[in-house]
């Protein structure tokens, strides 16, 4: 039996973020990605709990939602329900990951209208703990930053900030390249154990969780990828 899960990913527009999706799902990089309008859909097979008794299939679905500001109004249909956040920022931009509470404040609000200009009371303990959202952040475009160790240990430190703060693990990939999320790799190792926390809490972590087994979902095979795309 295969399940299936939606994972939403909420980013700001031009970061790398449909490189990023096309190489979690496919296995490979993409030679032109488009812009996305509206939301794109990409589906990746996942082993939960790979390797032990508990261990089953799941067809995880991550949202790859544009970010740009004509759709604002428009994005909040793409984020209910939630079960995951990834948020993903431009490693060459100091910007895009100093947006990250914006986006997630966004993603968090379901209308996509926060009355708040600021994010000074933003709480970041609401984000830890079992029962809450996980969340990955991942910094993209790891190929353009200078080979410097001074450099590479300066942008992490400085991305890591919403990730401690939000108790959430980090990834730094150069999405051109296959090997950024070869198996057994710190990249790989950690998104699946998210892809575990989100199935986790979906199904597992409540008594109002309905099993798995219960929900009788339909049967695909593995040569099932499908990407459709929405428009706003």
């Amino acid at each position: 039996m295969i399940y299936i899960i939606m994972i939403n990913i909420f980013v700001i527009a031009g970061v790398g973020k449909t490189s990023l999706t096309h190489l979690i799902c496919q296995q490979q990089p993409i030679g032109n990605p488009a812009w996305t309008i509206g939301c794109s859909v990409e589906v990746k097979l996942h082993e939960y709990k790979e390797g032990t008794p508990n261990q089953r299939r799941y067809f995880v679905e991550l949202w790859d939602v544009g970010g740009s500001q004509s759709h604002k109004n428009t994005r909040s249909v793409f984020y209910n329900p939630t079960n995951g956040i990834i948020l993903v920022h431009d490693l060459t931009n100091r910007k895009s990951q100093q947006n990250l509470q914006k986006w997630l404040e966004e993603v968090l609000s379901k209308d996509g209208t926060s009355s708040r200009s600021k994010f000074e009371d933003f709480d970041p303990e609401k984000f830890v703990g079992s029962t809450q959202i996980p969340i990955l952040v991942i910094g993209t475009k790891l190929d353009l930053i200078s080979e410097s160790s001074f450099v590479k240990s300066n942008i992490h430190r400085r991305s890591a900030t919403i990730a401690e703060e939000c108790g959430a693990d980090e990834i730094f990939l150069d999405c051109h390249q296959i090997r950024s999320l070869a198996a057994g790799s710190s990249s790989s190792v950690k998104l699946s154990r998210f892809f575990d926390k989100v199935i986790e809490r979906r199904y597992y972590s409540s008594k109002e969780a309905i099993s798995p087994d219960k929900r009788r979902p339909p049967l695909y095979t593995s040569s099932i990828y499908p990407k459709f795309y929405h428009n706003d």
